[in-house]
């Protein structure tokens, strides 16, 4: 419909229609109208400029496309921790390292070699490897304070140990007991490690297998040491603080002019005991000292020692410093391992599933040592360590003989020691007054 069509139709509609009706006509009418103006604006067939098209093909000669080649700056990096029974060579398939070269250099290298040797659980390897599997880089973090790198440069791989760039982060936790320490530390995101420190450095005092109950109640400060982001050590607890059964102890890490450091009350006397109350970590008293009948031979019998049911695998840890004056098998008490310690004590460790590694007759132990796992060896109905304690070779009662305190504080460094434990006492005291606080 043209332009000129509407504007007819219009004025005869004025004629007969009355003006609101006309109106509303006319806009209907203008619709269509509008409509066809916009979609037709530019007519069929109709030029819009008078420049000729065509269509022009050349032929272009291309490389032909070589294979990519690998990349030496694509490289992958990937980090493990070392778990209970792992290999080398477990450590690097799951670290992406497909290299027969770098094992083999392991094996020979007289800085490389030590990572078979030093393999311990919880500790932190990390690789870096190309698109192959080749390794680039190895760091495996042996201490808190030291790490053994192997390097590919451009006359192959090189190894050595370096000191660690780590930094320590601190942090602040509390909680309530209502099952069990591990149920606890869990509850506020501590980890096991520094689960396990608490009941080691408090074990002189508590028997965490008999002796814990549902409102016990810790504080605990302790670092974290981090490399490049990623954590590199287990941590270490700086100070701390357990109240069990209404009665609060306390501990502050402090060390001396060399460097040796060890936990203390506030008031200065050593944490630690000459013997630990308890050598197994979280197990329980499953036949105490004295008669008792007998399980296998069915009578009664003198029980010279406590057992601890614990399951087998367990650790069992050196009750103190001594040396080894057994370890083999002895007929009903199967695998054995037996130490003495200074003055007329020795203590005796039965059972056993294994030793440790380096435990044998002659080797020196520190308390707390791992030393053997335990077992259901010899005349045992179950996994369980028995433990006996004896002075001048006449048995006590491990869990009831009084256990005297090690060497308080030296008097040089008392000052410097009463500074030190002010200060912890007020930050552990701000996170035992503030227990929904969970803070770093």
């Amino acid at each position: 419909m043209s332009f000129e069509t509407v504007a007819i139709l219009a004025q005869r509609l004025a004629s007969i229609l009355p003006a609101r009706q006309l109106a509303l006509g006319a806009f209907l009418l203008g619709l269509p109208a509008i409509g066809v103006v916009t979609a037709f604006g530019i007519a069929p067939g109709t030029v819009v400029d008078p420049f000729e098209r065509s269509s022009v093909v050349v032929d272009v000669s291309l490389a032909p496309l070589a294979p990519r080649q690998p990349s030496p700056e694509h490289r992958y990096a990937n980090q493990e921790r070392v778990l209970r029974g792992d290999t080398v060579a477990a450590l690097m398939a799951r670290l992406g390292v497909n290299d027969n070269e770098a094992m083999a250099f392991l094996r020979t290298d007289a800085v490389g070699r030590r990572i078979f040797r030093q393999l311990i659980p919880g500790r932190t390897m990390q690789a870096e490897t190309d698109e192959s599997g080749g390794l680039v880089s190895l760091r495996y973090f042996v201490g808190r304070d030291t790490v053994l790198e192997v390097m590919r440069g451009p006359e192959g791989l090189a190894a050595r140990e370096r000191a660690s760039s780590a930094a320590s982060r601190a942090f602040y936790k509390s909680a309530t007991i209502n099952s069990s320490l591990f149920a606890a530390t869990d509850s506020v995101g501590i980890p096991d490690a520094i689960a396990m420190q608490i009941a080691r450095v408090f074990a002189t005092d508590i028997d965490f297998h008999v002796d814990i109950r549902s409102g016990d109640s810790f504080s605990v400060i302790y670092e974290m040491p981090y490399e490049s982001g990623e954590l590199v050590a287990p941590g270490r607890i700086l100070a701390a603080e357990f109240v069990n059964q209404g009665r609060t102890y306390s501990a502050v890490l402090f060390a001396d002019e060399e460097g040796n450091d060890a936990y203390y009350e506030l008031d200065g006397t050593s944490r630690a005991k000459a013997f630990l109350r308890s050598p197994v970590e979280f197990s329980r008293v499953s036949s105490g000292f004295g008669r008792r009948f007998h399980p296998i031979f069915k009578n009664w019998r003198a029980h010279t020692g406590a057992d601890f049911a614990a399951p087998t695998g367990t650790r069992v840890l050196a009750a103190a410093d001594g040396r080894v004056v057994f370890a083999g098998w002895r007929n009903g008490y199967g695998r054995t391992l037996e130490l003495k310690h200074g003055g007329a004590i020795s203590t005796l460790y039965a059972h056993l599933s294994r030793f440790s590694a380096g435990i044998r007759t002659g080797a020196h132990v520190k308390q707390g040592d791992p030393i053997a796992y335990v077992g259901a060896t010899g005349w045992a109905t179950g996994p369980h360590l028995h433990y006996e304690f004896k002075i001048s070779g006449i048995h006590q009662d491990p869990i009831k003989v009084v256990l005297p305190k090690a060497t308080p504080v030296p008097a040089r460094l008392r000052k410097r020691f009463d500074a030190e434990a002010a200060a912890a006492g007020s930050r552990i005291a701000m996170v035992r007054e503030t227990p929904s606080l969970r803070f770093e």
